[in-house]
């Protein structure tokens, strides 16, 4: 046999052997993976980034410690003033609330931690404490973005059901918060109503919302424990928590938002304790001097919640913003705010509580390249340094006020990478893959395409995004040459063509249409019928 009729069998043989490396790899894709193997998933382990060392963290301590007992806080309405008094803090002749470093320490002490925020569905449980890792919605955007106009307009009570429904079946954003006000929407009652019936009915993974007084906590509660087939049992298994604004930086109390945490502390739904200062405008420019304050403020309220009821299941939110110093705006995609989230993570587990921050707030105004680098470094900064829960990581644009439908399906893809970082890589014997590489190498085909080991895997240790593109030049202009973008609007519009969530069966829902007749706002035609 000539030297090139040899060289010629040879390809043949390794094109055949990697031809039938890829038949198997593509029958191990197609095996579907019990949760607990999954490459990736809710709760991995971050923490291994650590912007703040022991000494950092004492020293801002140290600062909290002696902000609260110096400064105190403003403006408190007459049942805190109460409920924090009989606690141990000191009413000034100033107005202000003032708390001994004894009350903070031993509060923190006391409270809740290693809880657990349900969904309606028990899969969706998450287990919130040490360094576990969940991605999610959250924000208050007043626009939603209309990527096929390249316009921004106001958001709608459908477009906050719609991105429930969205976020249901994406396995990478683990929480809805809700990420939109209905602008259709003008009454204050009616608004928070239907958005948490948007939110809850949408999908059956963990809920957050607001409400705007006391007074419209009551109606939700009564939806809640009719969802829940009765109160024990929301009580037992609460799948909606309270985004609560309780404080207006800097460090002092919103009136309103205080009716409203006693309200939902006596009814059952947890609490995100949530401080949002901005560096430069209503924190102090300096980035240690924000967490400072985020940090203080988030203490406060967690001496407010556990005065009412000690124990009670709140969150360690402390989301400090950032301000382009140019010009005052917030800047949520900035490099300042991806630092500001890993340190407050690291406050949160400096003191052992389950901690919230924000991340993913990009200022661009479309998913776009500036958004996408935004996005991957604030989400993938806040989960390496083991934030717990990551609000806002996907779906915004414009610094919190415009929502897009499409980023949630790109962003999904990115928190499967920010999951795959955080998770990291483990090093065993059988990884280090000595024998592995002598079989290869020695005795075997010289790559390893169909070997045991990659085909063991490649389900187990790689993501593969949804969207994302890895075709190569010649696939890629077969297909049409599609970008991420074509791709995310085909796949909105099918999901919203086809999914319609059911958790909540039809009779629930016909029985709260029946008790709240005209409240409800969101037509069956909107929900599939």
């Amino acid at each position: 046999m000539s030297a090139i009729a040899e060289k010629q069998e040879e390809g043949a043989d390794q094109r055949s052997r990697r031809a039938g490396g890829r038949e198997a790899r593509r029958a191990m894709r197609a095996a579907p993976l019990a949760d607990d193997v999954r490459p990736i998933r809710p709760g991995l382990e971050g923490g291994r980034y650590k912007p703040l060392d022991q000494n950092d963290l004492e020293r801002i301590h140290e600062a909290v410690l002696t902000v609260l007992e110096t400064v105190g806080f403003a403006n408190a309405i007459p049942s805190c003033i109460e409920a924090l008094t009989r606690a141990g803090a000191t009413l000034g002749e100033d107005g202000r609330l003032r708390f001994p470093r004894n009350l903070v320490l031993d509060t923190i002490k006391r409270a809740a931690r290693h809880f657990t925020l349900h969904g309606q569905d028990p899969k969706h449980d998450m287990v919130i404490q040490g360094t576990r890792v969940h991605y999610g919605t959250a924000g208050a955007a007043v626009h939603l973005v209309d990527v096929e106009k390249r316009q921004y307009r106001e958001s709608l009570l459908q477009d906050i059901y719609d991105a429930a429904r969205l976020v249901e079946g994406l396995d990478n954003i683990h929480f809805f918060q809700r990420p939109m006000v209905p602008r259709d929407i003008p009454d204050p009652l009616e608004m928070d109503f239907n958005t948490l019936y948007a939110c809850v009915m949408g999908t059956s993974k963990h809920v957050g919302t607001s409400f705007t007084v006391r007074e419209n906590v009551k109606p939700a509660l009564d939806l809640l424990y009719a969802i829940a087939g009765g109160e024990d049992n929301f009580r037992a298994r609460p799948f909606v928590s309270n985004s609560n604004c309780f404080v207006v930086p800097p460090m002092k109390f919103a009136e309103d938002a205080c009716g409203v945490l006693e309200a939902c502390v006596e009814g059952g739904i947890p609490i995100l304790l949530l401080s949002a200062g901005q560096a430069g405008a209503t924190a102090p420019a300096a980035i240690a001097g924000a967490v400072v304050q985020a940090v203080a403020e988030v203490l406060v309220g967690l001496i407010y919640v556990n005065a009412l009821k000690p124990g009670h299941p709140a969150i360690f939110g402390t989301w400090p913003f950032v301000s382009d110093l140019r010009t005052g705006a917030m800047s949520g995609g900035s490099a300042e705010q991806a630092v500001l989230s890993a340190a407050c993570a690291q406050m949160a587990q400096f003191y052992d509580l389950p901690g919230g921050s924000a991340a993913g707030m990009s200022d661009s105004k479309l998913p776009d390249i500036q958004a996408g680098y935004e996005k991957g470094i604030t989400n993938v900064m806040a989960g390496l340094a083991g934030l717990n829960l990551v609000y806002e990581s996907a779906g915004m644009h414009a610094s919190l006020l415009g929502f897009c439908l499409e980023s949630l399906i790109i962003d999904n893809d990115m928190l499967g990478h920010c999951l795959r970082c955080v998770r990291g890589l483990e090093v065993s014997d059988e990884a280090l893959s000595v024998d592995t590489i002598s079989e290869v190498c020695l005795s075997g085909p010289g790559h390893y395409l169909g070997n045991e080991q990659t085909l063991r895997l490649m389900q187990t240790e790689y993501f593969y995004p949804a969207v994302g593109d890895r075709f190569s030049p010649k696939e890629w202009n077969e297909k049409g040459r599609p970008d991420i973008l074509m791709r995310a609007i085909a796949e909105k519009k099918r999901v919203l063509a086809e999914r319609f969530p059911r958790h909540v069966p039809r009779v629930v829902d016909e029985k709260l249409r029946a008790r709240f007749e005209e409240l409800i706002k969101l037509p069956r035609s909107g929900m599939g019928g």
